[in-house]
């Protein structure tokens, strides 16, 4: 996986507090948390080529909550 050599926990931060999940923050800030979907006629409007995926960052991931915002008419 290419985000597997970011945030490698051998590496030293410049931290005060370092945390045992410090790579999963380091990859969080690259990738973000929210994604804008477009929808066209009731269903997603993906390229061939494009998809949706879910990357768990922390080695011991907890339960995830999925909100969803509708914009448009």
């Amino acid at each position: 996986m290419a985000m597997s050599c970011v945030g490698l926990r051998a590496r030293p931060y410049g931290h005060i507090i370092r945390s045992d999940d410090m790579p999963a923050h380091i990859k969080h800030s690259l990738l973000g948390n929210s994604l804008s979907i477009p929808i066209r006629k009731g269903g997603l409007a993906l390229g061939t080529w494009q998809g949706i995926y879910l990357c768990e960052h922390r080695d011991h991931g907890g339960s995830r909550r999925l909100v969803v915002t509708l914009n448009g008419a």
